[in-house]
């Protein structure tokens, strides 16, 4: 028999109980707080996987398809890197600091990673590299290492987390365009979401 429009089951929306939005970055205080747990724990990759994401800002997919010569320069891992953005096809470089280097270098030498591996392996044989969801989880546990919920906190965190930092020390969004390979003004300001906060900040300091 045909179900009338009217008898069929409610549709159930694909976010029900889902968090949307933007995922917030990282305070510093949580950096820190995820950095000494993953040296103690002596995680090697994820350590090196956690500095990287916050030093290049890169989205998921360009933070895990990175090889060794694309951080290195000879036996040595470089101050800067430049890769090209799978999303715009455009160029975009990165700073790599002192301990994220450090991080790198011990992890190619613990897995004796050559110049043409992935920098970051996959635990499962199928996959030569971590995976966008491998990596998703990844940073669920590193939010809930330090007893934040993970439901709050996604890959972006680690792309949002640096920028939101240098926006809030220096208000430079050309600055924070450029780290994030944003070819408009606009798509920066959308994806750090700073008019909503400078207006309440704004709001904060107005006694009425």
């Amino acid at each position: 028999m045909k179900l009338l429009s009217h008898d069929r089951p409610a549709a159930i929306p694909w976010n029900k109980g889902k968090l949307v939005g933007q995922k917030p970055p990282l305070k510093l205080q949580e950096i820190w707080g995820i950095r000494v747990r993953l040296e103690i724990e002596g995680q090697v990759r994820n350590l090196a996987l956690f500095n990287l994401a916050l030093d290049s800002k890169l989205r998921s997919c360009d933070l895990l398809n990175l090889h060794v010569r694309d951080v290195c320069h000879g036996n040595s891992v470089s101050k800067r890197a430049m890769v090209m953005q799978q999303k715009t096809h455009q160029p975009v470089q990165f700073e790599i600091t002192k301990q994220t280097r450090e991080s790198i270098a011990k992890l190619i030498e613990t897995e004796g990673l050559s110049t043409s591996d992935y920098l970051f392996h996959s635990r499962i044989r199928t996959s030569e590299h971590l995976s966008t969801r491998q990596y998703a989880r990844i940073v669920g546990s590193w939010a809930s290492s330090i007893g934040l919920d993970p439901a709050d906190y996604g890959t972006h965190t680690m792309r949002r987390t640096k920028p939101t930092l240098i926006y809030r020390r220096t208000k430079n969004l050309r600055a924070i365009q450029l780290l994030l390979g944003h070819t408009k003004l606009e798509s920066t300001v959308r994806y750090l979401g700073i008019e909503v906060d400078d207006a309440l900040e704004m709001a904060e300091k107005t006694d009425i």
